[in-house]
């Protein structure tokens, strides 16, 4: 079991285009093993400490295996709508961890 962790940093005015994206991605994950385990849209009052802007979302993911994950991310389905995550997301970080 591998766990993600996802900080999605979106361009201003493109949040209705990320949630398109997300609508498409977001079921494709079961065909993989994978799960959606949080989203997370904080605020900054959620936060205690805060050195960088905020994220629009935070997600918590897992899968079965890397291979899983690997495979989820060369799915042809989901590369018909990588555009819009191209045209919303400015940038975003992933943090790969297993459970201790």
């Amino acid at each position: 079991m591998i766990y993600l962790t996802m900080m999605i940093f979106v361009k201003e005015g493109k949040e209705a285009v990320f949630h398109q994206f997300e609508e498409f991605a977001i079921p494709l994950l079961e065909d993989y093993n994978g799960k959606l385990i949080y989203r997370i849209r904080p605020t900054k009052d959620t936060f205690v400490l805060q050195q960088d802007e905020l994220p629009y979302e935070i997600h918590f993911l897992s899968f079965e295996s890397e291979d899983d994950f690997l495979n989820f991310t060369k799915d042809e389905r989901r590369k018909d709508f990588l555009h819009l995550k191209e045209e919303s997301i400015r940038y975003s970080y992933l943090i790969k961890g297993t459970k201790l």
